[in-house]
C-alpha cells in the first residue's frame, strides 16, 4: 500500500507558493475575479516567461501559474505587482480568500460586498481562522455558488433580502450593506471560538448559531453551463487548464471574469469564441469529468489522471460526474462526486461511489481498461 499523501493544511498563494512536481504553483487571487485585457495579456506573458506556459483555473476562482523556477519567483512577483495582482503582504493574501459570482454588475450588492471584504482583508480585520477559510459573495437574484465550498456566504433570500449564511446551515441572517462585513467578521470569530478551522465543522457540532439566523435560504440554480448570458459569454477548458496563448487570445475579446467552475466569463461578449482548447457546448462530455494534474506534475500523485479522465469522459452517464484524483487528498473536488477514482499506484485506481477521494472504496486496484468496462456496463444498465 502506498504511503498516505502529505496534508499541508494550506493552499498556495502568490507570495507563498507551493512546490509541486513541475515547479512552483503560484496562485493569483485576482481582485473580484476580474482581469482587465492588459492584466490578462500580462499574466499570459509571465506564465510563458517564468513558468511552463500552463495556467490553471482553480475551484475557488483563482488563476495559477505552473512550473515556476523557485530561483525566479521574486522576479515574477515584481512583474505581477506591476499588474496590480499582488497583495501588500502575505497576511493580507491569506485572509483575502474570496470567491465571487461572475454575474455581478458594477455597484450591485455582490460588487459592493466583495470590495468591502477585500478592504477588511487589507486592514487585517478578517479573522485568521485557517488558511483554507473562505468567503463566497453570491448576492444575485438566485445563488449560483452553493455547489462550491465556502465557509461564510452572502446570498439573497427568495424575498430579496440580503443574507449572511454559514456552511452547513439552512437559514441565514438578514443584513444590510452597512452591517454585512461586521456581521461576517463576528461569524468567523464564532467559528474560531468553537475550536475548529472550518465552518461546516462548527455547525456540525450542533452549537447554536449567533442570534438572527432565522431566514430560510433559497435553493441555488446549480453550476451554469457554457453559453451566452446577460453578463457575457461563459466558456470552459478541459480540467480548467489552458495554455498561456489561450489566455492571451481571450484577452483580445474583453475583460475576463474567473469562476470557481474552472470557467471564464468574457465580459459583455455577444457571441461564443471559436478558439482552440475551449469548451463552448453545454453537453460536451469533458464537462462530466474533473481531475487534478496527477503524476508526474504533482509530487503527491500516485498515478496519471487527466489522460484517463479524458478517455473515460465519453462513457460517463449524462447527469453524472467523475472525479479522477491523483491521491486521496482530492484537491480537484473536495466534495463527494457520483464516481471517484483515486490513484493508488501507476495504472491502479480505487473506485468510490458517491464519495470523496479519501472515502472507503467500493472496488480496489482497478486498471484503466477495467474501469472503462465497468463504466460502460453501468451506463448500459436499465
Amino acid at each position: 500500500m502506498s504511503a498516505a499523501p502529505a496534508i499541508k493544511g494550506w493552499c498556495p498563494g502568490a507570495l507563498r507558493p507551493m512546490l509541486s512536481g513541475d515547479g512552483l504553483v503560484v496562485r493569483l487571487r485576482v481582485p473580484q475575479g476580474r482581469l482587465t485585457p492588459a492584466q490578462a495579456r500580462g499574466v499570459a506573458g509571465l506564465g510563458a516567461r517564468y513558468g511552463n506556459g500552463m495556467l490553471d483555473l482553480s475551484n475557488r476562482g483563482n488563476l495559477q501559474l505552473r512550473g515556476v523556477d523557485p530561483a525566479r519567483h521574486e522576479g515574477l512577483i515584481d512583474a505581477l505587482r506591476a499588474l496590480a495582482l499582488i497583495d501588500v503582504d502575505e497576511r493580507t493574501e491569506r485572509r483575502r480568500n474570496i470567491m465571487v459570482s461572475p454575474f455581478w454588475q458594477a455597484g450591485d450588492d455582490t460588487d459592493f460586498l466583495c470590495q468591502a471584504l477585500s478592504a477588511a482583508a487589507q486592514a487585517h480585520a478578517l479573522p485568521d481562522v485557517s488558511a483554507k477559510f473562505g468567503y463566497a459573495v453570491d448576492a444575485g437574484p438566485q445563488p449560483v455558488l452553493q455547489a462550491d465550498p465556502a465557509d461564510i456566504r452572502f446570498e439573497r433570500s427568495a424575498g430579496g433580502q440580503l443574507l449572511l449564511c454559514i456552511e452547513g446551515a439552512v437559514r441565514g441572517k438578514p443584513v444590510t450593506r452597512a452591517t454585512a462585513v461586521t456581521d461576517a467578521i463576528a461569524l468567523a470569530e464564532w467559528v474560531r471560538a468553537q475550536g475548529v478551522t472550518r465552518a461546516a465543522r462548527a455547525t456540525a457540532t450542533g452549537a447554536p448559531l449567533p442570534a438572527g439566523f432565522d431566514c430560510p435560504r433559497q435553493a441555488g440554480q446549480g453550476t451554469p453551463a457554457p453559453g451566452l448570458y446577460p453578463a457575457g459569454a461563459l466558456v470552459a477548458c478541459a480540467f480548467g487548464q489552458m495554455e498561456a496563448e489561450t489566455l492571451a487570445a481571450l484577452a483580445e475579446l474583453g475583460p475576463l471574469r474567473l469562476t470557481p467552475w474552472r470557467r471564464v466569463l468574457i465580459e459583455g461578449a455577444p457571441r461564443l469564441p471559436d478558439l482552440a482548447g475551449l469548451i463552448t457546448a453545454a453537453d460536451d462530455p469533458l464537462l462530466r469529468v474533473v481531475a487534478c494534474i496527477g503524476a508526474p506534475g504533482c509530487a503527491q500523485g500516485r498515478g496519471e489522471t487527466r489522460g484517463l479522465a479524458r478517455r473515460l469522459a465519453a462513457v460517463v452517464s449524462k447527469g453524472q460526474r467523475l472525479h479522477v484524483s491523483g491521491c486521496a487528498k482530492g484537491c480537484a473536488a473536495p466534495r463527494a462526486t457520483d464516481l471517484t477514482l483515486t490513484a493508488t499506484a501507476p495504472e491502479r485506481y480505487d473506485l468510490i461511489h458517491d464519495g470523496r477521494a479519501d472515502a472507503i472504496p467500493d472496488m480496489r486496484g482497478l486498471t484503466p481498461a477495467t474501469i472503462a468496462s465497468h463504466l460502460r456496463k453501468s451506463a448500459d444498465a436499465p
